[in-house]
């Protein structure tokens, strides 16, 4: 990295990310002219930079490609030390471009009435059969500690889930987000490939997330001793055939492990692996654009749920369960699903989260079910 060369030169776009279980997280930035918008994620097809794509791109919402030219990698703890150093000049840049929300975005708060609402009218819809399954997700707007920076936030989040992918990301389109999540839209180093399908929640007590008997605080559990219940397991095996499904139209040598329970912060969700090899890697593109979004996170029918969803959520996902992440930087691919995230604006934070539904779903245990998903952000705006 020529510090001195970029000194001069606005950050148009940066990202701070760490993989699970790693001891480094990666800087990277843009300095040389603005990330690139794309309108589709089959235009990712042959290219490589750092993406953050939203849940559906649209002239607003661009899936955005930054082209680093400013790296770095640092422990977490490095990021709190002011030294004089190189990477402390850095992070002091990064800082003061640090992106708030476009001044026309809005700004929407999915109360309980709001939900109750959104709820009968998902659920509606899957009954009278024009849905097999469908997500719904909601906004929680919180007070925003002035103590807390976007940079020790994501400090902080490194510190307490060091099995999730961690991401700080900030462009003037899309503002700034920051993200744990477990989940895994495509890795790989371009000779064997992975995705992954994760649903299905439960608390580490192993208590399931039913309105009628609610989790309460517990020692973990072996994996050994967690009940799922039907609707886990099916809305599982959904997502699962889906993407099996996908991945038969590209890829060959397919190998699926699981289900198995993995545990994502103080949750734990049904997951199953899918390693596979691609002839082409040209097909990335394409490969992406037809998993994405996968039922975990839209719906069955895909087409028309994302539509519904995109029509009559209360609160607009923008970036909320899109994903973001390296593509072929340095030869290797790292793209997750952007959830358990929230939105760092200068005068609060909104925090998202969303839930399947199925025809048996209930809207009490759903809202449980969004509540302590949110708990994973939420726990890092606590300022002791």
């Amino acid at each position: 990295m020529e510090m001195e060369a970029t000194n001069s030169r606005k950050i148009s776009g940066f990202a701070l990310y760490r993989l699970p279980y790693a001891q480094e997280c990666c800087i990277v930035a843009q300095t040389k002219g603005k990330p690139e918008r794309l309108f589709s994620t089959s235009a990712l097809g042959g290219r490589s930079g750092f993406v953050v794509a939203p849940f559906k791109p649209d002239m607003r919402h661009p899936v955005l490609l930054l082209q680093p030219d400013v790296t770095m990698t640092a422990s977490p703890d490095d990021l709190l030390v002011s030294d004089g150093s190189p990477l402390a000049g850095l992070l002091e840049r990064l800082a003061e471009n640090t992106f708030d929300r476009p001044s026309d975005e809005p700004v929407r708060d999915t109360d309980k009435r709001h939900y109750d609402i959104d709820f009968a009218n998902f659920h509606s819809h899957i009954l009278e059969g024009e849905f097999t399954k469908i997500v719904l997700a909601r906004c929680s707007r919180e007070e925003r500690p002035d103590a807390i920076t976007p940079i020790q936030l994501f400090v902080k989040a490194c510190e307490l889930y060091p099995r999730m992918f961690v991401a700080l990301v900030s462009t003037k389109v899309s503002g700034t987000w920051l993200m744990a999540t477990p989940e895994v839209l495509l890795q790989g180093d371009g000779k064997r490939w992975m995705t992954m399908s994760l649903a299905g929640t439960m608390n580490l007590t192993g208590k399931l997330l039913d309105f009628d008997n609610p989790p309460s605080p517990g020692k973990p559990v072996d994996d050994s001793e967690i009940g799922w219940s039907i609707k886990n397991i099916q809305e599982q095996r959904f997502v699962s055939t889906y993407i099996t499904e996908c991945l038969e139209q590209y890829a060959s040598d397919i190998v699926e492990k699981g289900p198995f329970t993995m545990r994502a912060g103080d949750l734990v969700h049904l997951r199953s692996d899918f390693e596979f090899s691609l002839p082409d890697d040209n097909c990335i593109g394409d490969l992406i654009n037809t998993l994405y979004p996968t039922p975990a996170v839209c719906g069955l029918p895909k087409e028309s749920s994302l539509d519904f969803i995109v029509a009559n959520e209360f609160a607009p996902r923008l970036y909320y369960s899109g994903f973001v992440g390296p593509l072929g930087m340095d030869g290797h691919t790292h793209l997750y699903v952007s959830l358990r995230c929230m939105r760092v604006d200068s005068d609060g934070y909104s925090l998202y989260a969303g839930g399947g539904l199925l025809a048996d779903s209930n809207m009490d245990a759903e809202w449980m079910e969004t509540e302590f998903k949110m708990d994973t952000m939420r726990k890092l705006l606590k300022t002791q």
